[in-house]
């Protein structure tokens, strides 16, 4: 059943208006990365030929005599990425690369791993059929050991040939959910409508969806499912109304990232994040906003620089008076993601967001968002984020 919005009166939306406005003037003054910066969608000729000629090399290097081998852009090195405050982390345009050779001991099964997902890849986008990830890893589990085996070579893949991973018509099995005021149809002509009682699945075919509507006035990225399904059962989507809510449940897959980014560059609305006050929720953050080493040869379609960080502050937990027995210990583990977080490139112009990591280092706790229970059951969606959005309590 769907609810009936009942969200607060106009002037509650004030603050959030003024800064969507100044969102609005600094995309004017050229503040966003401008469209199709990034990789953009391959035809299916055109992947094909990239395909036929990587072979094509292989072949010839044979017939020399030759061990041939793959190049592969370095994803793991900090050397080779760049920060953009209005893209996040992306790959410089020469950066240094490594060889998967086929007549090495260490790599040979790497490289045959490579050509086997190449051979599939091209049966794929030949036939204009689609498998997922899931799917490339049971035609052979045996053989790829697991499934992260799959996803990086994928990814490889992907950054060889410069383009997206929908051109390789591989798809990501979707985990996320989306709530709120939001309406649009699939691919295949499905209507979906968000404003059910219950969360709906994030699509696996981002670059499908079309016709969004909304009027929704910010959305919220929930962390973790049990504070997003809490947040449903507290009916805030309705008493916030309107608004959207997504979530990664935790660390998020490519499909929510690209449900964000596309939200984002169809509406312009103010984005929020909200999670628990320890290094890994802020990891989660910046995942979100500025992108991950892993998948930076993509960060164009991914990134949303604009995101701010709503809670659970770690200035938070003084203010509110919350107990330290509500609290937990940093583990040497937490300080050290801690420590690497605030040697990132993009954290000299998050002034706000170092302090507020530098509270948490200094206090050596950290605090989960259902501390806030301790204050009442419901304070998160009845005190905690109304007053924060009301008053822009962002940074």
């Amino acid at each position: 059943m769907a609810f009936t919005p009942r969200g607060p009166e106009a002037s509650f939306f004030e603050v959030l208006d003024r800064h969507r406005a100044s969102l609005l003037a600094a995309l004017r003054r050229g503040g966003e990365e401008p469209a199709g910066g990034g990789m953009r969608l391959a035809s299916s000729s055109e992947v094909l030929s990239s395909i036929e000629k990587i072979i094509q090399d292989i072949v010839t290097s044979l017939a020399r005599n030759e061990a041939p081998a793959f190049t592969i852009d370095n994803r793991s090195s900090w050397e080779n990425i760049k920060f953009e405050d209005s893209v996040g982390l992306h790959m410089v345009s020469h950066c240094t690369t490594r060889k998967i050779k086929s007549d090495s001991p260490k790599s040979v099964k790497n490289f045959a791993l490579i050509l086997k997902i190449f051979s599939m890849i091209y049966k794929l986008v030949q036939s204009n059929t689609y498998a997922t990830k899931r799917d490339i890893y049971y035609t052979d589990s045996q053989l790829f050991g697991n499934q992260t085996v799959v996803d990086n070579i994928i990814n490889d893949i992907s950054c060889m040939l410069k383009v997206p991973r929908r051109s390789l018509h591989i798809l990501s099995t979707s985990k996320g959910l989306i709530a709120g005021d939001l309406k649009y149809l699939e691919e295949d002509g499905t209507k979906v409508n968000c404003t059910r009682a219950t969360a709906v699945a994030v699509p696996s075919n981002i670059q499908g969806i079309q016709n969004l509507i909304t009027d929704a006035k910010f959305l919220l990225i929930v962390e973790k499912d049990a504070t997003f399904q809490r947040l449903l059962d507290d009916n805030f989507c309705n008493k916030m109304s309107p608004c959207i809510m997504v979530t990664g449940k935790g660390v998020p897959d490519v499909n929510t990232r690209l449900l964000i980014k596309k939200l984002w560059d169809t509406f312009h609305i103010p984005v929020f994040t909200l999670v628990d006050a320890d290094p890994h929720g802020i990891e989660i953050m910046c995942i979100y906003k500025y992108g991950s080493m892993a998948m930076s040869f993509e960060a164009h379609n991914l990134t949303v620089p604009a995101i701010r960080w709503l809670g659970l502050l770690p200035s938070d937990i003084k203010r509110l008076n919350i107990p330290k027995g509500t609290l937990i210990p940093l583990t040497k583990r937490d300080q050290m993601k801690l420590d690497s977080i605030l040697k990132r490139p993009y954290i000299t112009c998050q002034p706000f967001w170092r302090k507020e990591m530098e509270i948490m280092a200094d206090s050596k706790m950290k605090a989960e968002i259902q501390a806030l229970t301790f204050l009442s059951s419901d304070y998160l969606s009845r005190v905690y984020l109304p007053n924060k959005l009301k008053f822009g309590g962002w940074i």
